[in-house]
């Protein structure tokens, strides 16, 4: 690679604030509003014109799909969010579990509201691209806007970009599996005039289950592991659907359609269509990126034609829209001060620095159990803390966590306890004058334990 010596030039300060959040998803909102309430002055930055990340710009729309009556989860600012979402009218009854949908085109306006109740200073369109560091510290960060190319500086900052942005620039130690072993990248779309009639008593008929998953002999879609406990119970799979679109030519041999649906409205939309499977990409190579946009959009459109084929309901089913972005599940994980394992998801992992407990969900890495049972992990601390900077939490589906780990993590109420954890830490430092990496951890799960987090 060649490369070309950027001149050194001095740039306005667009803004100095206590803690700056990078990234505007499910985990940057929960640190985001979690430090302001905690009264830090709190700046969130977000690269696209709304928040939400893969809620909104993705199009996933359900947080908790996997809760059913037994499941424990950590409360705070996930169940906030939803709770929120459903009274201001922006929620349906998810299919496959005891949680809401949420419109992914309504929850923009719930993710304003909350933001702004909480006091958060918001900036959309803008992008970090550089760091400001001093030694190991990090003090800031460079960005690019419409208006141009700007600095903001922070006493903590938090990495919610998902794939560890900042932490890479800061020159934090990260991993990240070859392309060809990262979990598969998709483009969520929904389809318009769609009979919602017809297609619910099909369902009914068939009675998809996740034992589906991966067993048609006929087109192996997603292959999973599915867990004994789970294999009988319903799930919204139209894989088979998939499978005669293939053995008619509607679908490439070399295309892999499976996954789900969530909700068909009255007026006959279908919205949140998960079925897309784009392996071997790296999010964080551009080509890669770009070759996935296309070749999602070029296997939606398979999807809808195989749909309006084989499926009852959607005969006259049209694409209403793609998600504004291809759905990523994974890249770089920071090298933290701990690790979240198999043990830890499959074993009830118990840790003395916890911020938060998730549920034993795993579904990933040719994977798939729910959380039937009253068994959860707890979060460490450490699992944010990256090696080698400081003054930076890194959240979300970048947490420190071995291959079997992130098929847990990497989903998006995880990540939202991962973000309430991080805002409020980064609020307890600034108020004790410490760092985040020797913040008392104590005081932050007490902090957590009063605003409803169940921590232990």
């Amino acid at each position: 690679m060649d490369f070309y010596l950027e001149p050194a030039r001095n740039i306005p300060i667009l803004a100095t604030t206590e803690v700056l959040v990078v990234g505007g998803g499910p985990s940057g909102i929960a640190a985001a509003i979690s430090a302001a309430r905690e009264g830090a002055a709190t700046m969130l930055i977000e690269r696209f014109g709304c928040f939400g990340g893969m809620m909104t710009t993705a199009g996933v729309e359900s947080i908790a799909w996997w809760r059913h009556e037994n499941t424990v989860e950590s409360g705070g600012i996930a169940r906030e969010i939803e709770e929120t979402a459903r009274l201001m009218g922006a929620t349906s009854p998810e299919p496959q579990s005891n949680s809401q949908a949420i419109n992914a085109e309504r929850f923009k306006l719930v993710a304003d509201a909350m933001l702004e109740q909480a006091g958060v200073r918001r900036v959309l369109h803008i992008t970090a691209v550089d760091v400001i560091k001093q030694e190991n510290n990090l003090l800031g960060v460079i960005t690019e806007s419409k208006s141009g190319r700007q600095a903001i500086l922070a006493n903590v900052i938090i990495d919610c970009t998902g794939d560890a942005d900042i932490a890479w620039l800061a020159g934090a130690p990260f991993i990240k599996r070859e392309r060809e072993e990262l979990m598969c990248m998709t483009t969520v779309f929904s389809c318009a005039n769609v009979n919602k009639d017809a297609f619910m008593k099909n369902i009914k008929t068939t009675q998809p289950k996740y034992g589906d998953w991966g067993a048609d002999e006929e087109n192996k879609n997603w292959s999973y592991d599915v867990h004994e406990s789970c294999r009988d119970m319903f799930s919204p799979y139209l894989g088979k659907v998939f499978a005669k679109g293939k053995s008619a030519g509607i679908i490439p041999k070399d295309v892999t359609l499976g996954g789900s649906w969530s909700t068909v409205t009255e007026y006959g939309d279908a919205n949140y269509l998960n079925v897309v499977s784009i392996p071997s990409v790296d999010c964080t190579d551009v080509f890669d990126l770009t070759r996935a946009e296309i070749e999602g959009r070029k296997q939606a459109m398979q999807a809808i034609e195989a749909l309006r084929q084989f499926q009852p309901g959607f005969e006259q089913a049209q694409l209403k829209n793609f998600g504004m972005t291809v759905g990523t599940r994974e890249s770089r994980h920071i090298i933290g001060h701990a690790k979240l394992i198999e043990n830890d998801i499959c074993n009830e992992g118990r840790h003395t620095d916890s911020i938060g407990i998730f549920p034993e969900f795993i579904d990933g890495n040719g994977h798939l159990k729910l959380p039937l049972e009253a068994h959860y992990f707890q979060i460490p601390y450490g699992v944010m803390v990256p090696q080698q900077v400081e003054n930076l939490l890194v959240c979300g589906r970048a947490i420190d966590a071995d291959n079997f780990g992130c098929a847990a993590i990497r989903n998006m109420g995880c990540c939202i306890v991962t973000g309430e954890g991080a805002g409020t830490a980064a609020a307890v430092a600034i108020k004790n004058n410490t760092t985040v990496s020797s913040v008392d951890i104590q005081a932050v799960q007490e902090r957590l334990q009063q605003n409803g987090v169940k921590v232990f």
